[in-house]
């Protein structure tokens, strides 16, 4: 049976798959960047009382799968998340703000998340890295 959680107006099971990339899909986002990164997705999503289901930082692009209640839009959460974690990011980590005009790129990937499929996604988050082609996490 699905989980459905409520609020004072209304049952939902919301949850989108969020993919983006840094500017140019450079591979900036490894070691102590991607660690920083997780960081302040988690806390964002904390802030506006977000469920992070999967996340995994690739150094060229970031996978999330977020619960989140009908209030807050996809455009919403992507927006939030990106343009925190780039302003403090780039603070952070001068090397970014050299490299980069922007952190990052101006579009993201979204796709709505039904009860049938959230498993599947949460898999296929959780075991980017062991795709052939992929180099293990950064240590």
């Amino acid at each position: 049976m699905a989980e459905y959680e409520t609020n004072r107006g209304a049952a939902y099971s919301l949850g989108y798959h969020l993919v983006w990339c840094p500017k140019y899909r450079r591979p900036v986002l490894a070691d102590s960047v991607a660690e920083r990164l997780r960081e302040l997705i988690e806390q964002k999503a904390g802030e506006h009382g977000w469920t992070i289901v999967a996340l995994e930082v690739m150094p060229d692009h970031v996978h999330l799968f977020i619960r989140a209640d009908p209030t807050a839009s996809p455009s919403y959460i992507a927006n939030q998340i990106k343009g925190f974690t780039s302003k403090v990011l780039r603070g952070e980590f001068p090397h970014l703000r050299r490299r980069l005009p922007t952190l990052w790129s101006r579009s993201y990937f979204v796709a709505s998340v039904g009860n049938v499929s959230a498993a599947t996604i949460q898999k296929y988050i959780e075991t980017q890295w062991e795709r052939p082609w992929r180099k293990g996490p950064a240590s």
